[in-house]
């Protein structure tokens, strides 16, 4: 990471989604490194930005309330910029199948106007797209790497894979330097906590630190999670390796764990709590994924990244976080 330490200071850079859980932790590690930074956020209340989460470094960058629906505001944004990271998206699965047409607007069609903002007007600007694990769907084996089939089960899968490809086209085409990362469950500090559009992770820490249950979905579920300081890692490797450009990289965890492990696992690094098992809602079942974990054989062969926080440790941070934090994120 030393050659990324050099190219960061003094780099101008773009974050959209930047009050969000990652855009928020990304900055601080940009800022630490001497870059300078503008933080793009709607705010709007369902999606996750939170002025909170830029607490101690909010005079050391600079804050645009703004959507990446605004074609014109993002002309201009996009201008003197060396990397954007292209956080900003609709999350929720759920809100994705209640109201589809935002979630077009916002993780597809914005995506496109985006990219031609920056084919434009800064077509030397390099750019990193957050794509999602949802775009494979139903897994047909595993682990997952980046040669299995995609066939998203939701509105929300389809418009990331379709944003996502938009960014691998236009580097193909238009030589626009933009490659894109597949993150499965990523969690920590400053994540979303008050309901579960983000992840449902946030949904148990938020009820086990109030100390109510939580509930599991039947639990079985494999899954692997991606502490966000290495989500972070990851972004800074794809924006300044030119051996990313036009490729798309799975991000993965320490290990696969099921659901009913890791809800005994949080009460166990908390040092207290319950949680219940129930079945699987009706609404979500017919969305639901079954079994995922990622190979991310791929970044690490070619950019060298692999997850290094262990997840109990993740949890322990986490769960710390919120005990002084948690009246800021309800």
């Amino acid at each position: 990471m030393a050659f990324v330490q050099g190219l960061a200071a003094g780099s101008r850079v773009l974050i959209t989604g930047g009050l969000g859980f990652i855009g928020s932790n990304l900055a601080r590690r940009l800022v630490d490194l001497g870059a300078e930074v503008t933080l793009l956020d709607s705010l709007i209340p369902e999606y996750g930005g939170n002025p909170f989460n830029v607490a101690g470094i909010r005079e050391r960058v600079t804050v645009n309330i703004s959507d990446v629906r605004d074609a014109h505001g993002m002309r201009y944004l996009v201008r003197n910029k060396d990397v954007l990271f292209n956080l900003a998206g609709q999350t929720s699965h759920v809100d994705s199948m209640l109201d589809p047409h935002t979630d077009l607007e916002i993780n597809c069609r914005a995506q496109l106007s985006i990219l031609e903002s920056c084919r434009t007007h800064n077509p030397g600007i390099r750019v990193v797209f957050a794509s999602t694990r949802q775009v494979y769907g139903r897994p047909e084996r595993l682990p997952v790497d980046e040669s299995h089939p995609l066939r998203p089960v939701d509105v929300n899968g389809i418009n990331k894979m379709a944003g996502e490809w938009y960014h691998v086209l236009y580097n193909e085409v238009h030589d626009l330097r933009a490659c894109a990362l597949r993150l499965t469950n990523t969690y920590g500090p400053r994540m979303r906590v008050k309901d579960a559009r983000q992840t449902f992770l946030g949904i148990w820490i938020r009820l086990l630190l109030e100390g109510k249950a939580f509930e599991v979905w039947e639990g079985a579920q494999l899954r692997d999670f991606t502490y966000v300081d290495d989500a972070v890692e990851a972004l800074l490797l794809a924006a300044f390796s030119p051996e990313a450009w036009g490729r798309v990289f799975n991000l993965g965890g320490e290990r696969a764990i099921s659901l009913r492990q890791l809800a005994a696992l949080l009460v166990e690094v908390a040092g207290g709590g319950e949680f219940t098992s129930s079945a699987y809602p009706v609404d979500r079942k017919r969305i639901d994924i079954g079994d995922y974990y990622a190979d991310y054989g791929s970044i690490r062969c070619v950019l060298g990244w692999e997850p290094r926080v262990p997840l109990r440790e993740g949890l322990a941070r986490t769960l710390a976080y919120y005990r002084r934090h948690l009246p800021q994120y309800l």
